[in-house]
């Protein structure tokens, strides 16, 4: 049997053969790797600068890097980290918005053996402090917009802070003035290479304060070259990259995959859904990274006079509702939508080449030992995989819901390495042992999945303590505890609620108190401890939070009773978004929100 035969087309995908031609342009993509263990991102870029050298490589409003600019500013970098003693494997923690030297940062110290931390510009107070500790950084280089709450987080590390644009600490870019840009010499290379731990990258997992995922230098090629041959970039491809760059997908998939093919990629500090059109046909985009959280939002956007303008023949991303997907595309006229699963820590990941709406991917027959990938049937009342009689988890049949798991194997591409966190701990609790046979081990996603009768992988929900909101990861307990923090407040308890024609997941808190709560004090005080996605949206004030036998608050019938005031008879408050003020939520409100006319 063919490949071609092997793999079936689809009723509305688009067919075997485009399918299998992207499979296998992304294998022969990522061939090379193993082979090559000593070839960075920076090493792939620099071969591109010597016939693209004045081609643009990174666009910004702050400026633009070409590709020699840009290797020749990463080199920089990495004489900065000698210079200061960086040792090999040590961390630099970087706290800065997209723009082009943010990705010459990174490549440039960890091209000489550093690590670097790519901490979220949105983290405040002890959030941002434990991101910072956790990795325990020699230095930290942070934009002069993010100073201010970097110098009021409590931080229990004192890595050296050195200031990018105008601040009061030492001055990066004037440092690396005295740098050369030459190539780097194998001494200084300090034997760098695929194996390497390159960058960390915070996810908030299923519990608790984010965690630092390691991710090796092999990890940024395998993304950057299997995305560069899914998405077949080229030179003359140009990505619009609105997503922040202290996460995978904006930060290295989005970048990488063009940067290794000799494209360019547009930088924008921060999505706008009434700019983004004009964004996209001035700065003649062909690529598009999205959550599906964006695409909502310009689907509700009115109509935008050039919005079938574009050149636009590809939107990559993850996330996008099916309803949103039809409208999206149907609107905007791009000709294909490539939807994937994947986590930055995980072994897991799934690809919808065949473009079927809804489903994030499927395993071609072909390639079903690179993907290491399981679905199991879930214990609701203990939270993990369910077990038979003789202790093996049992998987899930067709259509049934299940967690998604990955089999651990060898740290080589596409075999299920999963590299853990900086905290061995945390990433013990990843672990799943004993599932299908003695000794195995696979990798909890913490995402519940089911498969449909053609392959086809749908995501579900989130297991556990956290929902997605905007686009990010919520911890409840990070939440919970920023609450129980403000005066008067005895007990609460958070946890998400759907909220028509948003993704994801609001916010809630039910909260116990022992007086009149300051519901102006405490919004004040969750602006100053939450980022703006973590603060919840609506509150339920009661006398006191029931919990279960196991002394853990209900919150799945919180969750399902939600926000909706014929059937909660505890105080409602709402964030009202006009009035920036926590509000009572009352029934014509509440209507408002059902019938999605409040935008949050």
């Amino acid at each position: 049997m063919t490949l071609v035969e092997m793999d079936r087309p689809t009723r509305d995908g688009r067919g075997k053969d485009g399918a299998l031609r992207d499979w296998v342009r992304a294998l022969e993509a990522t061939a090379p790797i193993a082979g090559q263990p000593r070839r960075l991102l920076l090493d792939a870029i620099a071969d591109m600068a010597q016939s693209k050298g004045d081609a643009p490589a990174l666009i910004s409003a702050h400026g633009t890097l070409n590709y020699r600019a840009l290797v020749e500013r990463s080199r920089r970098y990495a004489r900065w980290a000698l210079a200061q003693k960086l040792g090999k494997g040590q961390t630099v923690c970087l706290m800065m918005p997209n723009r082009p030297d943010y990705m010459a940062v990174w490549l440039g110290i960890t091209a000489v053996g550093g690590v670097v931390s790519l901490i979220n510009t949105q983290l405040r107070g002890p959030s941002l402090a434990h991101c910072i500790d956790i990795v325990a950084p020699a230095h930290a280089i942070v934009a002069a917009e993010c100073v201010e709450q970097y110098r009021a987080a409590p931080l229990s590390s004192r890595p050296k802070i050195w200031s990018f644009g105008d601040g009061d600490y030492s001055p990066i870019e004037r440092e690396l003035e005295q740098f050369s840009p030459a190539p780097l010499s194998e001494a200084e290379r300090r034997g760098a290479t695929i194996a390497d731990r390159a960058l960390t990258i915070y996810t908030s997992g299923t519990t608790g304060l984010p965690k630092a995922a390691n991710v090796s230098h092999r990890r940024i090629m395998q993304w950057s070259l299997w995305f560069a041959g899914l998405m077949n970039a080229g030179p003359d491809d140009r990505m619009y990259d609105c997503l922040p760059m202290y996460h995978s997908v904006g930060g290295v998939v989005a970048t990488g995959a063009l940067l290794v093919r000799g494209g360019s990629v547009v930088l924008r500090e921060k999505f706008s859904a009434s700019q983004f059109w004009d964004d996209i046909v001035d700065w003649d985009c062909t690529l598009f990274q999205y959550i599906g959280e964006l695409c909502r939002y310009l689907v509700n956007a009115p109509k935008h006079p050039r919005e079938r303008q574009h050149r636009l023949r590809l939107a990559c991303g993850n996330g996008l509702r099916a309803d949103v997907w039809r409208k999206f595309q149907s609107r905007s006229a791009i000709p294909k939508i490539l939807e994937f699963y994947a986590a930055t820590e995980g072994n897991v990941s799934l690809y919808n080449v065949e473009g079927k709406i809804g489903a994030v991917g499927r395993v071609p027959p072909f390639l079903s030992h690179r993907f290491p990938l399981a679905l199991v049937k879930f214990d609701t009342v203990s939270g993990e995989p369910a077990r038979d009689a003789q202790g093996r988890a049992m998987r899930c049949t067709t259509n049934e819901i299940g967690e998604a798991i990955g089999r651990i194997g060898m740290a080589v591409a596409g075999s299920g390495a999963f590299e853990g966190y900086s905290c061995a701990a945390d990433t013990e609790r990843k672990i799943l042992r004993n599932v299908f046979k003695a000794g195995d081990a696979w990798y909890r996603t913490g995402d519940l999945l089911r498969m449909d009768e053609h392959g086809f992988y749908y995501f579900v929900d989130r297991i556990g303590d956290t929902f997605r909101w905007k686009g990010e990861n919520v911890a409840t307990s990070e939440v919970a505890a920023a609450l129980i923090e403000f005066p008067g407040i005895s007990e609460a308890t958070v946890y998400g609620v759907a909220v028509p024609g948003t993704e994801g997941k609001a916010g809630m808190a039910a909260i116990a108190a022992h007086a009149k709560l300051d519901l102006v004090g405490l919004r004040a005080h969750l602006a100053h401890r939450l980022p703006a996605y973590a603060r919840p949206l609506f509150l339920r004030l009661a006398d006191r939070i029931d919990a279960t036998e196991t002394f853990k608050p209900r919150n799945n019938q919180f969750a399902r009773e939600g926000f909706d005031p014929t059937i909660v008879r505890d105080p409602l408050y709402v964030d009202d978004p006009g009035k920036q003020a926590f509000m009572p939520l009352d029934a014509a409100f509440a209507a408002r929100i059902a019938k999605g006319l409040i935008r949050f």
